[in-house]
């Protein structure tokens, strides 16, 4: 199956309101867990996880932390506009590099109330237990087809744009929550692992792992292997084209990181990736990989979505990743930043992962698109069982431990 000719109205379901979860279960682990492997399904909870995971397993989990990228400036007359920091001008090479930045930054935004905010007019808010002169200003500097680049400027003693975020920014909680944040969303809707800021959405299925879990899945000898990739606001982004053709992808930073790399190399077990953002950034990893095995050349800056449909498809992982560490070695260098569009979708056969472990995803999604061609067909029976059997949806809701379906796009 060519992915670009899938009809996106064939992963289309009914999402009563009553089956999104608005806050999640405490403590975490005790969400429940649906298990499907091999045309089976059985019900379980994530505080069992060890039970499931058999066997010399690499449990690879997204580190990104989500940054309190929303800000509400207030108007001299009054209104409000709040702005939601997306990603880093394209001058910036990646995302902690603008968070680094000091004084003054841009980055690409969308606007809540952008018909108040007049051209011109410079926009400000106080930072929380700052001095009084230190401010934080806003200036507009252009709109785009899809959003607006915007200048922030604050005093270079307030720190780098991660702490003037801290001090002055909430948590992007995903538009379909329809509430406002509160303070417990702070910790709910951040990973145990978080560790370097710069997602402006969680990677949910790392949200049902606590401490003591994390704790269990070590003394059992799982290989937890973190890896980064920053979520952008486009993963909420639903396939409004009739023909994923037309649908365009969004991109999203992964880390090149020699260490992670290695350990992924001397691996010879299982790997169950954490999260579809952990699935799409091993995957990538891959494809970055053939690219290199077949011109040792070739460019590593970025992955489009559908590139690794035209590349050589009998490269082994091993292969693809020890031609990323010759070009480590060539270039002198043990880490780079490189942007990923990869769309998974049926007829795309996922090389480096055995398991998934996620939550439910809307209709008509590339996260639901990458969930059939993890199981085939099977997705249908397993989201009409979560359904019927009561399991809770989306960002805070249950998940799922899901074993590839090795017939899949064969």
């Amino acid at each position: 199956m060519d992915p670009r000719s899938i009809d996106i109205a064939q992963f289309d379901y009914d999402l009563p309101t009553g089956r999104i979860a608005w806050y999640p279960v405490h403590p975490r682990a005790a969400a429940r867990m649906l298990v499907y492997r091999a045309g089976e399904i059985r019900e379980s909870h994530f505080y069992s996880l060890t039970e499931a995971l058999e066997g010399s397993v690499q449990l690879c989990v997204n580190d990104s932390r989500v940054i309190p990228a929303r800000l509400l400036f207030e108007k001299p007359t009054g209104g409000r506009v709040e702005i939601f920091c997306l990603e880093p001008d394209a001058i910036y090479p990646e995302v902690s590099t603008a968070l680094a930045a000091r004084g003054r930054v841009i980055w690409r935004c969308l606007i809540g109330g952008a018909s108040k905010w007049k051209p011109g007019q410079p926009l400000s808010v106080a930072l929380p237990g700052a001095a009084s002169s230190d401010r934080l200003t806003a200036h507009l500097l252009e709109k785009g087809e899809t959003d607006f680049r915007i200048a922030f400027e604050w005093p270079e003693t307030a720190g780098n744009f991660a702490e003037v975020l801290a001090r002055a920014g909430r948590m992007p909680l995903p538009p379909y929550l329809k509430r406002s944040v509160e303070e417990q969303d702070k910790t709910d809707y951040q990973t145990r692992y978080a560790a370097a800021d710069g997602s402006v959405a969680a990677p949910t299925a790392g949200l049902h792992f606590t401490d003591e879990l994390l704790e269990q899945l070590q003394r059992k000898g799982i290989d937890r292997l973190a890896l980064t990739l920053h979520v952008g606001a486009g993963t909420f982004k639903p396939v409004t084209a009739h023909r994923l053709s037309d649908h365009a992808m969004h991109g999203e930073w992964i880390h090149l990181y020699r260490p992670a790399i290695e350990r992924l190399l001397a691996h010879t077990g299982r790997r169950v990736a954490v999260g579809t953002t952990a699935l799409r950034t091993l995957e990538s990893i891959y494809w970055l990989g053939v690219r290199l095995a077949q011109h040792k050349n070739a460019r590593l800056e970025q992955l489009s979505q559908w590139e690794p449909y035209a590349l050589a498809q009998n490269i082994s992982a091993s292969a693809a990743l020890e031609s990323i560490l010759q070009r480590m070695d060539a270039e002198g260098t043990d880490s780079r930043w490189v942007r990923t569009e990869l769309l998974i979708a049926p007829g795309y056969r996922v090389r480096m992962a055995d398991g998934l472990i996620t939550n439910f995803h809307q209709p008509r999604s590339t996260l639901l698109l990458l969930i059939a061609a993890l199981v085939g067909d099977d997705w249908r029976k397993i989201y009409d069982y979560a359904l019927k059997n009561d399991f809770r949806f989306l960002s805070y809701g249950d998940g799922s431990l899901l074993w590839r379906d090795r017939a899949a796009a064969n």
